[in-house]
């Protein structure tokens, strides 16, 4: 889990969690508390560092098999 959490930090994933930060910080001012559901589900994908990174969301094509 702290190799998963301290490594392979991206441009997407810093994205991911100044946008969750910023919906926790919109949550409580406007006091709307829906906001912190969406906080919550990008800080999701920041902590296992999941969703579409910075080599995008292919799906590895293994057509070819070696013989």
């Amino acid at each position: 889990m702290k190799q998963l959490l301290f490594t392979n930090w991206h441009l997407m994933r810093w994205v991911r969690l100044a946008f969750a930060l910023f919906l926790f910080v919109q949550a409580y001012t406007t006091r709307q508390w829906f906001f912190i559901v969406f906080g919550l589900f990008f800080l999701f994908q920041v902590v296992f560092n999941l969703g579409c990174g910075s080599n995008g969301c292919a799906v590895p094509n293994n057509k070819y098999s070696k013989k």
